[in-house]
């Protein structure tokens, strides 16, 4: 009896499971622990669907005992799966896991014969082969359930009134303007759809509810054919077969509203190309300079006193939906706020783009109500291409300098701005203010996005050829330029390599010794890398302004000694840039002193590369100072990149003449180059990447 006592004592019954004192039983497993194809567990309204027979997982615990901290503690999971078929018999699975220790996932993948479309419910309790846990419904837990759907879901179908297919109009208006996508299926399990337009955005969006429709927003940025492919996923995950719609974008539309303000000096309105004739106060003089390489012809002059303004008399457009205004300007002074374009509301502007003044320097400013985007560094007398946009659609604003975005695009609301526009000035509580000092030419309003690639072009400075040299030949010491320019003179230790004739083949005479192809064309410099150099007789590109040069050059040695330069252009004391291979580094360098003095603080961009020791087909060489932009970049056989792209916000004008094959030095020539040079070409204006791939060939690059 006694004995009986002491077992009796040392046993206890939990969820109906008896045990030993010395063996605590598992934990029951936590609802939040428990997934149905990696679903989080739910029942009835949230159970999930999953798109075959699920693999079901736990995670089960049994604590370690109180006397035995560190020892293992096995535990295998006992599934139990239910529900109800066709015939309204209920039908129940079970599988027991392997044994794994405390904390690690346990899993039972479903078999093949479980129903589909058929509400199927699961538990799941711990083992530890001594004591059960509690079902993980029981007490304060919860039944996990699911539902396999075996069926795809139905292809979905596409519509557009912006934009229809072909069938119904074949090009539709166009670049910058909205179209509204509206995909439905008719399933009505589908909860999401995937899209992607060809050239264009992807990405997923969900459906209000299931079966519900769903309308996307998309921005055609350039014309020609489109597509958008689209495929239905149901809440199992499901995916039904693509659908694809097809249109065509025809190219943005014209501005609603142009003022190209290249009227004949003298005019006191300025014409519209399209909108209404803008009248000129008397501080407002026609016929001023254009920027060039743009198809600006002319622009007008405002004073900015109270006289210094056009007006239409009339809004040129809805501010509240989606607009660009955009201009060229050249701000005579930069120390107070001056405005480009405005269009009257109440005792204030409803959108003003300009210059603003802050402590911390100029900058350009585009302002819808309390709404402001900044950036860019407005210089005096410097031309630059101001473009702000609101776009409706998404509520923004933005800013582009020289076809560039500046600043962070900001949200604004807009306010009724029914009052006239305004070029050069903006409206204020007690008449007008902010007015412009400057030229301002060409003037377009929008009544649509315009795309950044429009952006770009707008603010195009098309360079123009100032020299191309192929070193083809040489008369008397000089090579002539291409379209019968101004030479290259050669100094001693430079002569032009010519090549063969091909009339001697090695292979058939012992005597006849092989000579490389020149790099390009029929001929190129060679230079001794002693006192070898060519020169033009005086500056070919103005450094303080926007210029491009491209090179193709071969080092001869595999090793140099020092640095050796392959183009410089110098002013008074220093260059003014200089290219040259540093075999300290392995690098071209593109060397920029920021002013001209000796030891003057200097703007350094590289890029890695070999030395070539007379053997490859050179390398092609370009730099590319973009003034509006202040940058400078390195280009090495047409590729640039971040380690090769500088800031240069002040180029200064060099007087000196551009050199091939040597630097300046204090006292005369340094750093002469060993190796051969050829097609030297030079533009005003920075050209575009595209174009810079063009550089290094015998015919000039296509600026289109």
């Amino acid at each position: 009896m006694v004995v009986g006592s002491c077992v009796a004592a040392l046993l206890a019954t939990t969820a109906g499971t008896a045990y030993a004192v010395d063996n605590l039983p598992p934990k029951q497993p936590l609802v939040q622990d428990l997934k149905s194809q990696g679903k989080a567990c739910a029942t009835r309204d949230d159970t999930p669907y999953v798109s075959k027979p699920p693999r079901l997982s736990a995670m089960l615990y049994d604590p370690e005992e109180d006397n035995q901290p560190s020892e293992f503690s096995p535990v295998k999971g006992e599934f139990e799966a239910w529900w109800t078929d066709a015939a309204g018999v209920e039908q129940r699975r079970t599988y027991t896991t392997i044994t794994l220790s405390s904390g690690s996932q346990q899993y039972w993948t479903m078999p093949d014969d479980i129903p589909a479309n058929t509400v199927v419910s699961w538990h799941v309790r711990a083992n530890d082969g001594k004591a059960t846990s509690a079902w993980s419904d029981e007490g304060d837990g919860s039944v996990c359930s699911f539902v396999y759907d075996d069926v795809n879901p139905e292809k979905a179908t596409i519509d557009s009134p912006e934009y229809p297919e072909p069938e119904d109009v074949f090009w539709v208006d166009g670049v910058g303007v909205y179209g509204h996508f509206t995909m439905d299926s008719p399933s009505d399990d589908v909860v999401s759809y995937t899209y992607y337009f060809l050239d264009g955005p992807h990405g997923t969006v969900s459906a209000e509810r299931p079966g519900a429709a769903v309308t996307i927003p998309y921005l055609p940025l350039t014309s020609g054919p489109k597509s958008l492919t689209v495929s239905a996923i149901d809440r199992s995950g499901r995916s039904s077969v693509q659908s694809q719609y097809n249109f065509n974008v025809k190219s943005g539309r014209a501005p609603v509203a142009r003022w190209k303000l290249d009227d004949p000096a003298g005019s006191r309105s300025a014409s519209a190309e399209t909108g209404t004739v803008a009248h000129a106060g008397t501080g407002v003089t026609f016929g001023g300079p254009a920027p060039a390489g743009t198809g600006t012809a002319a622009t007008a002059g405002l004073d900015g006193s109270g006289h210094g303004f056009l007006t239409t008399g009339a809004p040129a457009t809805d501010i509240r939906k989606t607009f660009a205004v955009s201009a060229w300007v050249r701000p005579a002074e930069t120390g107070r706020n001056m405005t480009v374009a405005s269009q009257d509301a109440d005792g204030k502007p409803g959108f003003s783009l300009g210059l603003h003044s802050q402590d911390a320097g100029p900058v350009w400013s585009f302002a819808i109500a309390d709404a402001r985007v900044s950036g860019g560094a407005p210089e005096t007398g410097e031309w630059a291409h101001l473009l702000g946009l609101y776009d409706g659609e998404t509520g923004r604003a933005q800013l582009y300098v020289n076809g560039h975005e500046v600043g962070t695009a900001a949200e604004a609301t807009p306010t009724e701005a029914a009052g006239a526009f305004q070029i050069g000035r903006a409206r204020g509580a007690t008449g007008y203010r902010d007015r412009w000092h400057g030229d301002i030419g060409d003037v377009q309003v929008h009544d649509r996005v315009v795309a950044p690639g429009e952006v770009a072009e707008l603010a195009r400075h098309k360079p123009k050829l100032l020299g191309h040299w192929s070193m083809e030949s040489a008369e008397d010491g000089v090579s002539p330029e291409q379209s019968d320019g101004a030479p290259l003179r050669l100094g001693a230790g430079a002569s032009i390599y010519r090549g063969t004739d091909n009339s001697c083949i090695p292979e058939l005479d012992p005597d006849c010794a092989y000579a490389p192809p020149p790099l390009v064309g029929d001929g190129h410099l060679r230079l001794d890398g002693e006192t070898g150099y060519a020169a033009a007789d005086g500056p070919v590109v103005d450094t303080g302004d926007s210029f491009t040069l491209g090179v193709v050059v071969r080092l001869a040695d595999s090793a140099p000694a020092h640095p050796m330069t392959v183009l410089s252009q110098a002013g008074e004391h220093t260059d003014a840039f200089k290219v040259r291979y540093e075999p300290s580094t392995y690098t071209w360098q593109l060397v920029m002193p920021e002013n001209d003095e000796v030891g003057a603080p200097e703007k350094v961009v590289s890029q890695i590369a070999g030395a070539e020791g007379g053997e490859s087909q050179g390398q092609r060489i370009a730099v590319v100072y973009d003034d509006g932009t202040d940058t400078i970049q390195l280009y090495v056989d047409g590729y640039t990149n971040a380690e090769a792209t500088a800031s240069l916000p002040d180029g200064w004008h060099s007087t000196g003449a551009l050199q091939i094959g040597r630097a300046k030095a204090a006292d005369g020539w340094d750093e002469y180059l060993h190796g051969d040079v050829d097609e030297v070409q030079a533009y005003s204006g920075a050209l575009r990447d595209d174009d810079v791939l063009g550089l290094g060939w015998s015919t000039d690059p296509c600026l289109c």
